[in-house]
């Protein structure tokens, strides 16, 4: 009988704890990559596209402001009695009027609201007011006095305010400064015209220099309507506070969302030379996001904290109500990260491209905090009412230059914020549910198996 020999059974290999793919190898050069079409095509289609959104909504929004300017909130507060300012001896009683009807008329009506003082000094300490054009009880009556000769030579002319409010933005607030003295120099120039004609038709002639007070009788005076602290960046510390905001929500969304990954095993990480790559711990989209969305809200207590100490306690930022702006700093960070890795969710790569055109390239321009909303084409104007950016800044712009008022903006930046919230969470969690449901899962259960150590 042939002997055989004994077979000694062995252990069976130990699964590795990465899983290596197996990859079809090449001995061509990697940079023939370089005459792939595809990567061409795809490249150049995206790249253009967002060329082209980023040229449209910075540069097409702010080339015109004054040629789409519609009804510029600025105010004509006037205590002025009136006056016989030019009439003739011939003509009646009838023929008084203020001076600042002149002003009305040396201005179009839809860009002046007529308020008393009272509501002027409320809608500018909210805000609501780029400007005012003030005239005082007495100032048709001063002008009505400086064609008599004694007048003439010895007088001082009578003064129009002109008030104006950086912290409602200093675009908007020089649109207003201009308006308003272009206002104010056309009703002194017009009341000119007649004061001068009515002097010249007396018989004791005035002098050259009484000549050149009746010519332009009215002084415009400049001042700060609603005065800021001088670290405020002249207005703009509100809206650079808030893009901040902003741009930590939105690239937190995008290291969240990787790293998640990277933890469930579902890709791998790359730090420097060094690639690492975790066991596969299984979960659907709808627990991945949960788990993205937890730690973006444990991280935006962090970050909103960070935030405000360096922008306040480090760079010196004039702010007031801390506690208030450090909850509405942590408030929109989670908001805006939240909705970042809702946009993630659902549209995998390509959605950080939708979270650049939502957050940044349509909401900069549209923010109102460089050009007023009102100085914008329609188009943008109608964005503005929902974009994130501008609710965001009157928000904060309320909290650190309008004593934290609700009527400035405040009430509605939360009310947007958690608006914004729950059509994250719907969008979001919805869209990732519906996956799941359909069986689209991340990675199918027939593949990998030797990598999936548990299942959450």
């Amino acid at each position: 009988m042939r002997h055989r020999p004994a077979i000694t059974p062995t252990a069976p290999p130990a699964e590795p704890l990465f899983f290596e793919p197996e990859l079809e190898m090449s001995n061509a050069h990697p940079f023939r990559a370089l005459r792939a079409k595809p990567l061409w095509i795809a490249n150049g289609v995206i790249m253009g596209f967002v060329a082209v959104l980023f040229t449209v909504f910075y540069v097409g929004a702010n080339l015109d402001p004054a040629g789409h300017l519609h009804k510029l909130p600025v105010a004509l507060v006037s205590a002025d009695k009136g006056a016989s300012v030019g009439r003739q001896a011939d003509q009646p009683r009838s023929a008084d009027r203020p001076v600042d009807r002149e002003v009305v008329r040396g201005w179009r009506q839809d860009r002046l609201e007529v308020m008393d003082e009272k509501e002027m000094k409320e809608e500018l300490g909210e805000g609501k007011l780029f400007g005012a054009l003030v005239v005082p009880r007495d100032f048709t009556s001063a002008v009505a006095a400086l064609p008599s000769p004694k007048a003439a030579d010895n007088a001082v002319r009578p003064t129009l305010t002109v008030l104006t409010n950086q912290s409602a933005g200093s675009m908007g607030s020089g649109m207003a400064l201009q308006a308003t003295r272009a206002a104010a120099e056309s009703a002194s120039a017009q009341v000119g015209k007649e004061l001068t004609a009515q002097a010249q038709a007396a018989k004791a002639k005035p002098s050259p220099a009484a000549l050149m007070v009746l010519a332009d009788p009215a002084a415009v005076h400049v001042e700060d309507g609603h005065p800021l602290d001088s670290h405020t960046g002249m207005g703009l510390s509100a809206f650079y506070y808030s893009l901040v905001l902003v741009v930590c929500g939105m690239l937190a969304a995008n290291v969240i969302s990787g790293q998640v990954d990277h933890a469930l095993g579902y890709t791998h990480s790359d730090i420097g030379p060094r690639r690492t790559q975790n066991p596969l711990l299984r979960a659907t989209r709808v627990q991945t996001l949960a788990i993205s969305s937890t730690l973006m809200i444990g991280l935006s207590l962090l970050m909103g904290s960070l935030v405000l100490a360096g922008a306040v306690g480090v760079m010196g930022m004039d702010a007031a109500h801390l506690p208030l702006l450090w909850l509405f700093s942590v408030s929109t960070i989670a908001v805006v990260g939240i909705g970042g890795l809702g946009l993630l969710a659902a549209f995998g790569t390509p959605g950080m491209l939708f979270i650049t055109m939502f957050y940044i390239a349509m909401a900069v321009p549209t923010s109102g905090a460089t050009v007023p909303l009102q100085a914008l084409p329609d188009f943008y104007r109608v964005l503005g009412e929902f974009e994130p950016l501008r609710q965001i800044t009157d928000a904060v712009r309320s909290i650190l230059y309008y004593d934290a008022q609700g009527d400035a903006g405040l009430t509605r930046g939360w009310v947007m914020l958690g608006v914004g919230l729950a059509v994250a969470c719907l969008f979001g969690f919805g869209m990732t549910w519906f996956y799941d449901r359909k069986g689209l899962h991340r990675i199918p259960a027939d593949e990998e198996p030797e990598r999936t150590l548990t299942r959450v």
